[in-house]
């Protein structure tokens, strides 16, 4: 069976399911969508996703969306996959299950709606909404406290304190690294107070390596344009 992952590597569950399949050796055809060119709002892309976002896969003749759907779809179909990804065990699956549903009322809330209303909604043809920001950074704020107090546990690296990383880390450290969009001062600033989430994305790094920095590369390339565009609107 034949396996499309339609992404956009600028989009952070795009680049979680590609760090996935990479990982576990699952073949797959990349298939760029670009958000930017409105490439999710065209006919051919609504056969595959009727909702126009990103990401999406077709395996074989089954159509499925949602990032995390798609990440446990993967992680059930696809035998080779290691068991910490998405346990059989019922208790600590449904523990995963917990974190991948607080992360899509809280972190990506927040995070999505302060770097959009800060930094990239005028690539999008929208202007930037202060209120939004604001909003969307006290969400962010409190997730990355709730990550820091209670997710992360002294018994082990990752997220319900395993020893070995779940879905849920990858999906939720993928997040944060929206925050590369960020102004340097600005992300420091909403990351430094949290030592056990900063510790975590390394941890979440060095176990994804080296897929973690090649699929965030597009992002990294992107996130220094903006802040040469800072640079210079300071300096003028």
């Amino acid at each position: 069976m034949s396996l499309k992952v339609y992404v956009d590597r600028l989009s952070q569950p795009s680049r979680a399911i590609l760090i996935f399949c990479k990982l576990n050796g699952i073949e797959f055809e990349e298939v760029n969508i670009d958000l930017g060119k409105g490439q999710h709002r065209t006919p051919e892309y609504q056969e595959v996703n009727i909702m126009k976002q990103v990401p999406a896969i077709v395996h074989d003749t089954f159509k499925l969306f949602e990032s995390h759907a798609i990440l446990r779809y993967l992680a059930s179909a696809f035998p080779e996959t290691a068991d910490h990804w998405y346990p059989k065990d019922l208790q600590k699956r449904a523990n995963v299950e917990c974190v991948l549903d607080w992360h899509h009322s809280n972190l990506r809330r927040g995070a999505a709606g302060y770097v959009f209303n800060t930094v990239l909604a005028p690539a999008f043809g929208l202007p930037l909404n202060p209120q939004a920001a604001a909003e969307g950074k006290n969400l962010l704020s409190a997730s990355l406290a709730t990550i820091d107090t209670y997710w992360l546990r002294k018994d082990g690296s990752f997220l319900l304190g395993n020893s070995q990383p779940s879905l849920a880390d990858l999906s939720l450290v993928c997040e944060i690294m929206q925050l590369e969009f960020l102004d340097k001062k600005d992300r420091e600033g909403l990351l430094s107070p949290h030592k056990n989430v900063l510790k975590w994305i390394d941890d979440v790094k060095n176990a994804t390596a080296p897929y973690f920095d090649e699929i965030h590369a597009t992002l990294f390339k992107v996130s220094e344009v903006f802040e040469k565009q800072r640079s210079a609107g300071a300096s003028s």
